[in-house]
């Protein structure tokens, strides 16, 4: 039998060399250190708090239950808010929008960096050096900045928030991501690969972005963490929503006349906030999952190596 033969066919991955997907393998680390446990716990205690909330509430967001800045007592959990409004109602129905913008902004990072930073990791020529360029450009600024400065320019709807944040993360995971395909790219399962003639969209697709994932997942718990945060933050400064809708950023910006008096109005929306950002699985950093699982042509140029011997 010849040796062409023998790379043109890729072997099939066996009990041994199959591998889990890069996400699951993520998941079950993450689920064997109790950092990783209490992070996951604490955000499907928060998903489901924000979707499950607003049917969940006592009162309706908009229901004057008591006194402005009312403590809390037998009819009001956490007491009443600058308009008499019951906080606790409000808290469980604002979670729902920055749950959802948060998520949206880390997917159009994701999505976009991770495109851009995989083309200038393979590229490695000028347009590596152009990309880079313009992403450390959009870096320069603050992030805080650049969003508002989108905001005011264009409005300040939740859904040109929503976007401006995922543009604003898109650098940052666009330099991670071609720091891992860099890594990656001189393996010799992609030198195989780039040998045998393959595309380089393929080389791109099958060979170097099922081995980068894990850790821009990890990446993306980061991202989605620090969304949360922004969004609720230049929603504190009037854009994105506007009242009477529940948001805890909002929430923050009307009820802090009265942190003296009722401090449970500005007190119950910053832990919501905070509440997911535990949220850290175990991971070695970003680069160190260059080694991945066997790809097709991975697993021909080994089998080819086993035959010559």
């Amino acid at each position: 039998m010849s040796e062409g033969i023998l790379v043109s066919q890729p072997v099939p991955a066996s009990g041994e060399t199959r591998r889990l997907n890069p996400v699951v393998r993520l998941l079950g680390r993450t689920l064997t250190v109790r950092r990783g446990q209490i992070g996951l716990a604490l955000l499907a205690l928060a998903v489901v708090a924000a979707v499950a909330g607003p049917h969940l509430a006592p009162f309706g967001v908009d229901d004057f239950v008591g006194a402005p800045f009312q403590p809390p007592d037998g009819s009001s959990l956490f007491g009443t808010d600058n308009l008499g409004r019951d906080v606790f109602s409000r808290a469980l129905a604002g979670g729902g929008g920055l749950l959802w913008m948060s998520a949206g902004a880390t997917l159009i990072a994701m999505v976009f960096g991770t495109a851009i930073g995989l083309i200038a990791g393979q590229s490695r020529g000028r347009l590596d050096g152009l990309l880079m360029r313009a992403m450390d450009v959009i870096l320069a600024f603050p992030e805080r900045v650049l969003v508002l400065l989108c905001v005011a320019i264009a409005g300040a709807g939740g859904l040109l928030l929503m976007v401006s944040v995922g543009l604003v993360f898109m650098p940052a995971i666009a330099r991670a991501s071609r720091a891992v395909t860099l890594d990656v790219a001189h393996k010799e399962f992609v030198q195989y690969a780039e040998a045998i003639g393959m595309p380089r969209r393929q080389i791109l697709m099958r060979e170097i972005l099922p081995n980068i994932l894990t850790p821009l997942m990890v990446e993306a718990g980061f991202r989605l963490t620090w969304a949360r945060g922004l969004i609720a933050g230049i929603k504190f400064l009037g854009f994105g929503v506007q009242s009477p809708t529940a948001d805890w950023g909002m929430m923050i910006n009307e009820n802090r006349d009265g942190l003296l008096f009722q401090p449970w109005a500005v007190g119950l929306p910053v832990i919501c906030i905070g509440f997911g950002g535990a949220r850290r699985g175990p991971h070695r950093g970003i680069g160190h999952e260059g080694r991945g699982r066997p790809t097709s042509s991975r697993r021909a140029h080994r089998h080819r190596h086993r035959h010559r011997r």
